[in-house]
């Protein structure tokens, strides 16, 4: 089982991958076949990449060097096939110079974040082939979450089920998944090979977690999570046919926090490196968001490679800096302190004679903001460090966030995670060493953009703004199931409003990574410009 991270895009460093590890299976696993991920040679997801002409003949070539560079065992590979019909999700068994099997994915994911149906034909025909003379049926991916594609390849002979993957994490998916290959299990009575894939990929992580289930319907082996492993699996074939997957280690699975906190670290580290930076910039302000958001970076590229600046201004307070020196020096690392007040000043200045006549409002809050946004992103162009934001979700959905200002930057690790989660993974980081402040923890959150401001002056306490949130962002609920539920009416049709009024923003926002259910980016996409109300 290859569980690898593969940057899209990139064919020929995708097919060299393919040949080292198929060579580390053979010669030190000493492996009859080697099985890797859904869309291997292109990475996933390849979205518009797949309808440029030139990849038809990449693929053709990185086939023929596979073919050429390996032999002495059998390679399952997912990869894009064109045919004069159309584009193909396929899988092919590739032995000794020569493809021995092909099949093609038949149902394809059109909901979430997948839209296949944009660039695939659908496969019909049951996928039977033979390794060392066993009868194994391979499918692609969502082809499990649906019992027909597997009761064709029973139906067949089948002896073992290979299933390939590129299923993206949310909190609590692999417990789905393993559910309902539980369930393909019980229907068919056969075993079956899990194999995901790894690796951060813009909104996208790929957590990984492989794993083999037996006709009992028991995981005999599990993948870490999150890491790319090399893992052989072996079966005994007993004399009615029947495949037993000797058990193996099973990976424990990890708690909600940690996993969830681990994979931003990693979605983190690979959207960094896969871009082309080394380095990344964080404007520290003294609260929980970007306290997180400077743990996870250090733990993704290493202290050495992050850039921590506060910026303060007139409304910030004392404990603010103290704190913000603080993180970094629990982390080991020196924190830069740019005072934003004398280019505040020049804006109001200049600003003066459109400003006359009207009192100070959310104008002048935004305008501190940018000049933190102006500071940050000229630190990222003279040193080619990317600037991580540190907006939340709650704040995204409502649009506490300035355009411009806070938002400014090139990634946004914790754009789907709601405000309570942060306040969680805070203290998940601390169990591992102490480096966010207490007092960070437990007070009162503020932007700091006004005198004795606090979030709660403007928006709901997070207990019920994320509530309210999840269930109309993630759940779909409108406002009156949600006022169903027992939360004030008036409230619930404010909240409602805000996220309506700020979708202009979000689309304006850099990417994040996707952990919950629904994300904002692609797995939520809503006009800017609607009339639409619920009702």
């Amino acid at each position: 089982m290859a569980q690898i991270d593969l940057l899209v895009g990139d064919i020929a460093g995708n097919s060299a991958k393919v040949i080292k590890e198929a060579l580390d299976a053979r010669d030190r696993l000493k492996a009859d076949a080697v099985v890797f991920p859904e869309l291997t040679l292109t990475g996933y997801p390849p979205e518009d990449l797949l309808l440029r002409p030139a990849m038809a003949v990449q693929i053709d070539a990185a086939l023929a060097a596979i073919k050429s560079g390996v032999s002495g065992i059998s390679i399952v590979l997912g990869y894009p096939h064109y045919e004069e019909s159309g584009c193909y999700n396929a899988a092919a068994v590739i032995r000794d110079g020569e493809i021995q099997y092909r099949y093609f994915k038949q149902s394809l994911p059109n909901h979430s974040v997948f839209d296949e149906k944009r660039y695939f034909k659908a496969g019909s025909e049951p996928s039977i082939t033979e390794i060392n003379g066993v009868k194994i049926g391979l499918s692609i991916c969502e082809d499990i979450w649906q019992p027909e594609a597997l009761e064709q390849m029973k139906q067949a002979g089948a002896q073992l089920i290979i299933n390939i993957n590129a299923s993206p994490f949310h909190a609590g998916k692999q417990q789905q998944r393993e559910v309902v290959l539980a369930q393909r299990v019980a229907e068919s009575g056969l075993p079956i090979v899990y194999l995901n894939l790894v690796g951060g990929q813009d909104e996208l992580i790929f957590d990984g977690g492989s794993f083999v289930i037996n006709a009992q319907g028991v995981v005999t082996q599990r993948l870490p999570a999150l890491v790319e492993s090399l893992m052989v699996t072996e079966f005994e074939v007993e004399a009615n046919g029947a495949l037993v997957p000797l058990p193996a280690w099973v990976t424990p699975l990890p708690t909600d926090d940690a996993m969830i906190y681990n994979a931003i670290v990693l979605a983190v580290r690979d959207y960094v490196r896969k871009n082309g930076f080394n380095s990344v910039v964080i404007g520290l302000s003294g609260g929980i968001d970007s306290a997180l958001t400077l743990a996870i970076a250090v733990d993704a590229i290493g202290a050495a490679n992050v850039e921590a600046v506060t910026m303060p201004s007139r409304y910030t307070a004392e404990m603010s800096i103290e704190d913000s020196f603080a993180e970094c020096e629990a982390l080991k690392m020196k924190c830069h302190q740019i005072e934003i007040e004398p280019m505040y000043q020049s804006f109001l200045s200049a600003l003066q004679e459109d400003f006359l006549g009207d009192k100070p409002d959310a104008t002048e809050e935004n305008i501190q903001a940018r000049c933190r946004g102006i500071i940050l992103m000229a630190i990222s162009n003279k040193g080619r460090k990317i600037v991580l934001t540190t907006g939340n979700k709650s704040e995204m959905s409502v649009g506490y966030a300035t355009l411009y200002g806070d938002m400014a930057g090139g990634f946004a690790p914790l754009k789907d995670v709601p405000k309570l989660l942060v306040y969680r993974l805070s203290r998940y980081r601390n169990t591992l060493s102490p480096v966010i402040p207490q007092r960070v923890i437990d007070r009162p959150p503020s932007a700091e953009l006004a005198p004795d401001q606090k979030d709660e002056d403007s928006l709901p306490p997070y207990e019920i703004l994320d509530a309210v949130l999840e269930m109309y962002v993630e759940q779909d609920m409108g406002p009156d199931a949600i006022i169903k539920v027992g939360y004030e009416s008036e409230m619930v049709h404010q909240v409602v409003a805000m996220v309506k009024r700020n979708e202009y923003k979000r689309r304006q926002a850099p990417p994040g990574v996707k952990i919950t259910v629904r994300a904002f980016g692609r797995d939520r996409r809503y006009p800017i410009t609607s009339g639409f109300h619920d009702a």
